[in-house]
């Protein structure tokens, strides 16, 4: 059976309830996690305040950015040269 040619091809039925918000609050400590996990596995020392940093953030575009950059970075305070760059301007 064809969907209807009206169909939002986006619509998620929890889209802007309570279920998605936990969905993607979840998905944002998760993600938070494998950050840290990743740094501390490499033995790249974290400091209280990157912690708190990364696991206060909630937005997952900013944390799939600082994870790419967990895996290289030397520092855990690498993870937020380009953010702090931007923002100074």
């Amino acid at each position: 059976m064809p969907l209807p040619a009206d169909f939002p091809g986006t619509y998620f039925p929890g889209r802007g309830t309570i279920i998605e918000e936990t969905y993607l609050r979840g998905k944002a400590e998760t993600e938070a996690q494998l950050i840290l996990q990743l740094l501390e596995g490499r033995g790249v020392p974290v400091p209280e305040s990157v912690r708190e940093r990364v696991t206060g953030c909630t937005d997952l575009d900013t944390l799939n950015r600082w994870f790419d950059r967990a895996i290289t970075a030397a520092s855990a305070e690498e993870l937020f040269t380009e953010t702090e760059a931007a923002t100074a301007e």
